[in-house]
């Protein structure tokens, strides 16, 4: 019976390095161009997006939540009582999406649908106390990720950015 060897790290030269293959790969590949799209606002815009979405996601991973949930609820709080026709009229979602999205958080015990007392045809939309307690927890991660944003683009930049996009419906 042959005695086992302790493993030993290989050396340096037989390492393998994944990342940072994959990194001297891309650095060797010719960049692309990207045509028209270099002038092109809308596609700028939407990699920035992609940005924000995957860097939101990775600040609240903790409480599973995306950004449209984080919106309902940060808007529910700021206007306790308001109807699901306002709030999706307010941040532009579609009435059959919103339900679904309503669904989810009721469900999660973040939000309850009551009788509105002004007209009982609809709901009025609050925050549950765990929906209260779960989304302070969720700002300040929130407000971390605005912070790292603000950190990429520059305060400046964002502050631009913001001024500009607050103008669009």
């Amino acid at each position: 019976m042959t005695e086992r060897q302790p493993l030993q790290d290989p050396p340096e030269s037989e390492r393998v390095r994944p990342f940072a293959d994959r990194e001297r790969v891309r650095r060797k590949r010719q960049a692309l161009e990207l045509g028209v799209l270099d002038g092109h606002l809308g596609y700028f815009v939407r990699r920035l997006q992609v940005w924000i979405f995957q860097d939101f996601g990775r600040a609240l991973a903790s409480f599973d939540i995306r950004p449209a949930q984080f919106s309902v609820l940060v808007v529910i709080e700021a206007n306790s009582g308001l109807s699901q026709a306002d709030l999706a009229e307010r941040l532009g979602i579609e009435r059959a999406r919103l339900v679904r999205l309503l669904d989810g958080l009721e469900k999660r015990g973040l939000i309850r649908r009551q009788p509105s007392p002004l007209d009982r045809r609809s709901h009025a939309l609050v925050l549950t106390r765990e929906g209260q307690k779960g989304l302070k927890r969720m700002k300040l991660l929130a407000a971390e990720h605005e912070a790292n944003l603000a950190k990429r683009l520059g305060s400046e930049k964002r502050e631009v950015l913001l001024a500009v996009l607050r103008e669009f419906p």
